[in-house]
């Protein structure tokens, strides 16, 4: 990490998927001061991940130098199971990860300080601050794309257990149904994922889509089929989230991801079918995710920040104890 006084710092925020990276250099007020897209070489292997996304580092930790600027850390999120406390990646099936010590191989990459966490508690960590969940303290951020996950937030933390929690995909929906690629059958992610979806429609229509987004346009033209692909994956999600709602009882369920983009096609009817089902919990309100594609980066942003705020902390109180001893 460079050493400055002048006051110009900032931190580097790496989120990285399965298809694609996105990188950023952030200010103290999470402003962007640049960013840098690229994909992620997952079918090259997980040494070639590693290698791109620290060659990713390297080009930010160059551009914060060329404007003067004193970079004070690197908060990478990836996907899978995360245990940020030992800084492991634990196991990503889209990455080829397993007990991998990323953060201490990211280092050793760049030459910065790097602190890990998961794609999708980052999201949810940003929303509640800077996002629709603002101000909340118990809160669900729940991305659907390729996958569902979810972020829970109890008192403005993220609940973690060592990485396991959140796994919303994975709660058996339809018992006895289609096989899902966690060896489970019927989980929420074979139903309602966006994947899911396209592949459901194009089995009952006969007509072959690629993801949900197509689903939804047909249903808005009155596509019986998508209806019926539809009404189930919302049902599903209902199913899901009442799960939800009946264990933490957060105040707000932030939707994202690709799936969310469908608007009031998809708020809507989830609102009314979770509603449905809950008698004497609180109703959480529903929301769609503020922050878009960015919520990651912006994590990861408030990750390096957050390590750098207690490193500095720490510093005066190590310097008394060798004074004093």
């Amino acid at each position: 990490m460079r050493d400055g006084t002048h006051g110009a710092d900032c931190v580097i925020a790496l989120d990285v998927g399965g298809t694609g990276m996105k990188g950023a250099l952030l200010d103290r007020d999470l402003k962007t001061l640049r960013t840098v897209r690229t994909t992620t070489p997952r079918r090259s292997g997980p040494d070639a991940v590693i290698a791109g996304i620290g060659a990713v580092l390297r080009d930010l930790d160059r551009s914060a130098a060329a404007r003067g600027l004193t970079v004070r850390g690197a908060g990478v999120v990836v996907p899978g199971i995360v245990d940020e406390e030992t800084r492991t990646a634990v196991h990503s099936a889209n990455l080829g990860w397993r007990d991998l010590p990323l953060a201490a191989l990211l280092e050793d990459a760049s030459g910065l300080t790097v602190s890990l966490g998961h794609d999708v508690r980052a999201g949810g960590a940003a929303e509640c601050r800077l996002g629709a969940a603002g101000g909340v303290r118990d809160a669900c951020f729940v991305p659907i794309g390729t996958g569902i996950s979810a972020a829970v937030l109890r008192d403005g933390r993220p609940v973690r257990a060592h990485g396991y929690a959140g796994e919303l995909g994975h709660v058996v929906v339809e018992p006895g149904g289609e096989p899902c690629s966690c060896g489970a059958r019927g989980c929420l992610e074979t139903v309602a994922s966006a994947t899911a979806i396209g592949a459901a429609y194009s089995a009952r229509s006969g007509r072959r889509v690629e993801g949900a987004a197509p689903v939804a346009a047909m249903l808005a033209e009155g596509d019986p089929d998508a209806r019926f692909v539809w009404d189930r994956a919302v049902e599903s999600l209902a199913t899901a989230l009442a799960t939800v709602t009946t264990l933490l009882t957060p105040e707000i369920v932030v939707l994202g991801g690709g799936l969310a983009e469908a608007g009031g096609l998809l708020m809507y009817p989830l609102r009314a079918s979770l509603a449905r089902r809950l008698t004497f919990q609180r109703r959480p309100e529903l929301v769609r995710a503020a922050l878009g594609d960015m919520a990651g980066c912006l994590g990861a942003g408030l990750i390096a920040w957050d390590a750098a705020e207690a490193s500095s902390a720490r510093r005066p109180l190590e310097g008394a104890r060798v004074a004093t001893s």
